[in-house]
């Protein structure tokens, strides 16, 4: 059963504005392997954490290192399971977020639904590792 959704969409070019006015905005919104994307991912990136946090009804005490996203073996976007996340999320009964990205036309939008379910140990693999490129 769905118990959350969320949506953002990013103005790539006023996200970038940001960035360049307050660059430790890059250390504060995203993990040192986000960091080395390029600005059209970190910016999918910034709305999928910030949909998530939608689909949670708010913030519930997470950071935003905790809601690191990572490319799957199939290259499926996915939130990392974090200790804190994994928390969060057994707290409402979720199982791991769904999440879709996109960019285009100089704006970037994501998605995310949260459904009931079992949620892994922290630190479970994910067969995920870190992207260097796309969304």
């Amino acid at each position: 059963m769905i118990i959350g959704i969320g949506v953002d969409t990013v103005d790539i070019g006023r996200f970038e504005r940001q960035i360049e006015r307050t660059p430790r905005l890059l250390e504060r919104l995203f993990t040192e392997s986000e960091r080395s994307l390029r600005l059209h991912s970190l910016a999918a990136r910034f709305a999928a954490k910030e949909a998530l946090i939608k689909a949670l009804g708010g913030d519930a005490g997470l950071s935003w290192q905790d809601l690191a996203l990572v490319r799957g073996e199939d290259r499926v976007p996915a939130f990392l399971p974090t200790a804190a996340l994994v928390r969060v999320l057994g707290e409402r009964g979720a199982s791991m977020p769904h999440v879709s990205m996109t960019h285009d036309g100089g704006m970037a939008t994501a998605f995310v639904v949260l459904e009931t379910g079992v949620v892994p140990a922290p630190g479970d693999s994910l067969e995920a590792e870190s992207e260097q490129d796309g969304a």
